[in-house]
């Protein structure tokens, strides 16, 4: 290599007012640059796959309902289907999406990633008793919670 020459334009290494304005042009460029890249990296942050929640709801009562016929009361979809669970933003505020349970009373549902509270629709003193249940979702990742609900049949 002793015999390769690398020439460069010589007003970049000479220390004039051309230099200077070589440098804060090539300096502007690398910021443009950073940005560009950052921006990029946020959408791709948007477009992130979801993650699942699943569970099961169980409806339990201190004891046991008798009917007139003097059978217990037995939990069906129709049961399941009354008490809706609702997702909520991470303040429990603004409702984010809602999921009826299938017949055995699991649910699933797809959520981008993010911080949630899961709630049951008509949780009131008095009434459907439950806890709501903070959660996070990642990307491609399960997230389990078996609620239960106490319909306060006494």
């Amino acid at each position: 290599m002793s015999g390769v020459a690398k020439i460069y334009p010589a007003y970049i290494f000479r220390g004039g007012n051309a230099g200077k304005a070589t440098i804060m042009i090539l300096k502007r460029l690398m910021i443009a640059g950073c940005a560009f890249l950052a921006l990029v990296d946020i959408r791709a942050g948007d477009t992130a796959k979801p993650g699942l929640l699943e569970g099961h709801l169980k409806i339990i009562s201190p004891k046991q309902v008798e009917l007139a016929g003097g059978s217990p009361a037995k939990f069906s979809a129709e049961n399941y289907a009354e008490h809706p669970l609702i997702i909520l933003n991470k303040h429990g505020q603004k409702e984010v999406a809602r999921v009826t349970t299938d017949r055995e009373g699991n649910y699933r549902v797809s959520l981008p990633p993010g911080d949630y509270v899961l709630d049951v629709e008509g949780r009131r003193p008095g009434g459907v008793r439950a806890k709501p249940e903070p959660f996070t979702v990642v990307s491609n990742r399960t997230v389990r919670i078996d609620m239960d609900i106490d319909l306060g049949i006494r």
